[in-house]
């Protein structure tokens, strides 16, 4: 029988409150699958006119796939949900870009035919789940120089990005930093931000029950002054610093994939329309460099230059690895078209959720831009990876005069 590739659309997305990891988190009491199934509940709340059962898919990420993160979290947060025991689920893993990957997948079994709707999202609760927790790396990659050992820690990579590019300085780094704290603070001020969020009821011993409304890392009244007296716990007078890098988080995002024609049957939203996307691998001791050839493969795939962007979503895991990214495509460190509400040093960096948050933001900025055609989310991945994933705005009237 024939195929024809359909159109694959997001249809809109949600995300949890973001919070800080630890013993003092908001969500500290939570467990990690409640995150995620509070933003599929959501999902369906705001779209009544998805029936449960036309779902034909539920994609979940985690990085560290254990305890309440694991046993097949997309099937298992499916029923806890309310979907029909109908709808099937599933587990996914590619670190930092999980929910990336999640929406990319079922992209492809949407385009194929194989699926009309899907929800994917992603859930870290780093507070319970510290990366790396319980896994046993082979020795081989260390012993056989396979890697050098600062591939295994995410920090040290970003120290070494600095080293390959020595302009890519912590004072650049820094005011970056800075940059996206402002830049999140007027977006909130401004009631960008909160279309994007699910409360959640959270419980602590000491303070007993309370309510997730808003974002627990950011620090809108950070200066310059304040970054540059903070410590390099990476290496000694080193540039990375918990300032200009993201910080451990908790939180969950989901999203409805669909064709296009099956959004338009049953009445759905479109608030973007997937052109393409690419995944690459690059030195693992350089992870943050990952972006730059996804986003080159992604544009050459799909036709398109860099000049045909005009959004950019992209995740501050450090901010050295976003400046990384500018530089090579000729794009100023303060250029308005990326990031415009913030990003990860502010929001927080829940790793295998955020890919959804970058989409998610992308989609609301395109609801107000219709002068923009193309927008992009892109970012870094742990063992030396880079995603990326090209959007059409379905709001375009044409470019502004």
């Amino acid at each position: 029988m024939p195929r024809t590739v359909r159109d694959v659309v997001f249809v809109d997305g949600v995300r949890t409150p973001f919070g800080k990891a630890g013993p003092k988190g908001m969500y500290a009491g939570t467990r990690a699958d409640d995150l995620v199934i509070r933003c599929i509940r959501e999902l369906l709340r705001r779209h009544p006119e998805l029936p449960g059962e036309r779902v034909d898919e539920v994609a979940l990420a985690a990085t560290t796939q254990i305890g309440d993160q694991g046993l097949t979290l997309g099937r298992v947060a499916s029923l806890l949900a309310g979907l029909p025991k109908s709808v099937p689920g599933y587990s996914i893993d590619r670190m930092c870009a999980g929910a990336m990957t999640a929406v990319t997948t079922v992209a492809g079994g949407i385009a194929m035919g194989a699926l009309d709707v899907a929800i994917a999202g992603g859930v870290e609760h780093m507070g319970r789940h510290p990366m790396g927790e319980g896994v046993d790396p082979n020795p081989r990659i260390i012993a056989e120089k396979l890697v050098d050992p600062s591939a295994l820690v995410m920090g040290q990579t970003a120290e070494n990005l600095h080293d390959r590019f020595p302009e890519l300085t912590r004072e650049r780094s820094d005011a970056f930093a800075l940059g996206s704290q402002q830049k999140y603070a007027k977006a909130m001020a401004d009631g960008k931000i909160q279309a994007d969020l699910v409360t959640v009821a959270t419980r602590s011993q000491e303070l007993g029950w309370g309510l997730a409304s808003a974002d627990e890392p950011p620090r809108p009244n950070t200066t310059l002054d304040d970054l540059a007296n903070l410590k390099t716990p990476f290496r000694p007078h080193g540039r990375i610093t918990a300032g200009n890098a993201a910080g451990l988080n908790d939180g969950a995002t989901a999203s409805i994939i669909a064709a296009e024609d099956t959004a338009t049957e049953l009445g759905l939203p479109i608030g973007m329309r997937l052109v393409g996307y690419a995944f690459t691998g690059v030195e693992p001791e350089v992870m943050g460099y990952g972006p730059v050839p996804s986003t080159e493969k992604a544009l050459r795939r799909s036709g398109l230059s860099i000049d045909d962007i005009g959004l950019f979503e992209l995740n501050e895991a450090f901010a050295v690895q976003v400046l990384a990214f500018l530089d090579h495509f000729g794009i100023a460190d303060d250029d308005s078209r990326v990031n415009p509400w913030g990003g990860a040093i502010a929001i927080g960096h829940p790793l295998a959720s955020s890919g959804v948050r970058l989409m998610t933001q992308l989609s609301r900025h395109f609801a107000e831009r219709p002068d923009v055609r193309y927008g992009l989310t892109a970012m870094c991945i742990g063992i030396g990876m880079g995603g990326t994933v090209i959007w059409e705005n379905p709001n375009y009237t044409g470019a502004a005069a």
